[in-house]
């Protein structure tokens, strides 16, 4: 074998070995929160909570009724800026979503307040921002939006037609959530796609800190489930 065949040989396998080494690396910056396993770092109200193959899973009942949304909340620590990742999986009629930047609400046990990625099994809402307890939606699914103090929600522009988004979302099937939260902007992907994408520029109730939980809403019934949870700091 002559010198340039060896050479031919050599680059591409060095190439692919870079190219798996940079996505171990990438893989590495996200860290797994959630062990399949039990609740180390998290709590809620285990009467419509529980760990069941390896998820999270979030049910109620006619026999077992909710009076008040309830979450999944994260204890660990959570970075300002940070990635978050999941698999979700909702029955149609099911409520839910990805908490964050939020605090305890007080006197109601394990209710949380603040920015919410939302989910819902007719994918309705799927993907916009919302704030619990707040001040209500911050961004539809399509929507870039700017928050001022004391105003509605300003749109200055789109990032995809919502029933064309809202193709993107599997029904009754398992999801990927992605919340990138860095300074005062916000954007939430489902399943690789922006839905929604928000700069809140109201100093006065934008949060850049806080804790991140999941979400059982109020109905007649439903169940979510999630599992394969990460969370990545951005720098």
């Amino acid at each position: 074998m002559n010198i340039r065949s060896t050479a031919t040989l050599v680059i591409p396998f060095l190439l692919i070995a870079f190219s798996f080494d940079a996505v171990a690396q990438k893989t590495k910056e996200f860290k797994k929160i959630f062990n399949g396993k039990n609740l180390k770092n998290w709590e809620c109200d285990t009467a419509f909570w529980r760990i069941e193959n390896g998820s999270f899973v979030g049910e109620v009942t006619r026999e077992k009724p909710l009076k008040s949304n309830t979450f999944m909340i994260y204890r660990g620590k959570t970075p300002g800026n940070f990635e978050f990742k999941a698999q979700y999986r909702i029955s149609p009629d099911g409520n839910s979503g990805v908490q964050y930047r939020s605090e305890m609400v007080p006197n109601v046990p394990f209710a949380l307040m603040g920015y919410q990625a939302d989910i819902d099994g007719a994918n309705r809402y799927t993907g916009q921002n919302y704030e619990e307890r707040g001040r209500g939606f911050l961004a539809m699914r399509g929507e870039r939006s700017v928050l001022k103090e004391g105003q509605k929600p300003t749109i200055t522009g789109s990032v995809g037609n919502s029933d064309e988004l809202k193709a993107k979302i599997r029904v009754d099937d398992w999801n990927e959530i992605h919340i990138i939260a860095n300074g005062n902007h916000l954007m939430h992907y489902i399943n690789g796609v922006l839905m929604s994408e928000t700069t809140d520029d109201d100093a006065a109730k934008r949060k850049f800190t806080g804790l991140i939980g999941l979400q059982v809403h109020v109905a007649p019934k439903m169940k979510v489930e999630y599992r394969e949870i990460y969370l990545k700091a951005i720098k």
